[in-house]
């Protein structure tokens, strides 16, 4: 085998593919094979990014089929955006309405001859009034309110209540300060009086306009709500279709690899059988189950487990191989490192080489996956991008 740039594919097949006859051929393999997994990387993060925007639905209970029915029939988010501009621009106008006749409320009631005492904040030094802060929480005036009503800057009121509430306080901060039988008093009572009447006539189109309001916003939520799960329905098929590009590509480059094995000797699958059983029962486990993907009648989890190397494949056997060894490798690390050694100046060489020990098992684990993808044999030729 020519030598590569990268010793990956030489540490991952040692000899079990011949690539001899085209140096170039092995290159663009590698080469393939790493886009693959820069792709499935890729893909598997959009996969996350999408199951965490599930998440964040409480309602998104509705099947992907459902949504993809309705999906033609749903505005886009960006139509949907739109939309709730306009709704809110109208709202605002039909508001600004109603403002307007709450604006004729005001005007009649401060007009009024007894007004006089709420038209501007109360002179607390100029009267000597030393306690009314400790009375009062919240002082309110006529000129306070017109002002916010007026307000360019987003700090005046967002609606007729917030108005009417401010209102309200004037006349029940100078009841509460002022004796009942005080002038003062009288007059706040009954310009309240007063405007709680008018306030009723104006109340039952204060009351429309928050219903429609409210049924707009249920509408308008529900309507994104949708949209949101069309757009996730679609990027969950478009994902769907490029995984099955993926499987695809793995299962040429799986062909290609085992067209390409040579033959694995006696003497190999001897040794293979020996180091089977020098693994872990854990690491045993898994190398039955790599059997078991290439015969679907093999029971790796029976109590007794009769395994015929010669009866395997030549891309299992090769697979087995690649699995054992790593395995075998690691577990003598694991022992090397339990066996102990007091000495000072080795475990600082230990401590040392704990660095290169992990990249050696990150590159093993690399190998591992790569050659997972490649010989993998169950094919999915059942499986169709969606349309």
């Amino acid at each position: 085998m020519e030598q590569m740039e990268e010793p990956i594919l030489d540490a991952i097949y040692g000899g079990a593919v011949n690539f001899t006859d085209n140096g170039a051929e092995a290159e663009s393999f590698k080469h393939r094979v790493d886009e693959i997994f820069v792709k499935v990387d890729k893909l598997e993060q959009r996969v996350n990014e999408i199951e965490q925007s599930s998440k964040k639905q409480p309602n998104a209970c509705k099947s992907s089929s459902t949504v993809k029915d309705k999906d033609k029939h749903i505005p886009s988010m960006k139509k949907q955006q739109q939309d709730a501009a306009c709704r809110e621009a109208a709202s605002a106008k039909r508001m600004q309405e109603l403002m307007r006749h709450f604006g004729t409320i005001l005007r009649q009631i401060t007009q009024h001859k007894w007004a006089w005492p709420f038209l501007q904040p109360v002179d607390v030094e100029g009267l000597g009034l030393h306690d009314y802060y400790k009375v009062i929480d919240k002082p309110m005036d006529f000129s306070t309110i017109k002002n916010q009503m007026e307000a360019k800057d987003g700090t005046g009121y967002k609606n007729v209540r917030e108005i009417c509430a401010d209102v309200r306080l004037v006349f029940k901060n100078a009841m509460k300060y002022n004796d009942e039988r005080s002038d003062v008093h009288v007059m706040a009572k009954t310009l309240m009086a007063k405007f709680e009447e008018k306030w009723l006539q104006l109340l039952p189109k204060v009351t429309e306009e928050e219903k429609r309001l409210e049924e707009e916003e249920a509408e308008a939520q529900l309507k994104m709500q949708l949209a949101e799960e069309a757009a996730r329905a679609k990027m969950a098929r478009d994902l769907s279709n490029e995984l099955y590009e993926v499987d695809m590509h793995l299962e040429e480059l799986r062909e290609m690899v085992v067209q390409k094995c040579r033959k694995m000797s006696t003497e190999e699958k001897r040794k293979l059988g020996v180091a089977l059983t020098r693994l872990s029962p854990e690491d045993l486990s898994k190398a039955l189950d790599i059997v078991a993907q290439n015969n679907p009648g093999f029971q790796a989890t029976a109590d007794e487990v009769d395994l015929d190397i010669d009866a395997q494949t030549e891309s299992t056997l090769w697979r087995l191989k690649f699995f054992v060894k790593d395995a075998i490798e690691v577990q003598g690390k694991s022992s090397a490192s339990m066996g102990g050694n007091t000495n000072t100046n080795t475990n600082n060489h230990n401590s040392g080489n704990k660095t290169n020990n992990n990249l050696t098992n990150a590159t093993n684990k690399r190998k591992r996956e790569i050659s997972d993808a490649i010989v993998k044999t169950a094919k999915k030729k059942n499986k169709k991008p969606s349309p």
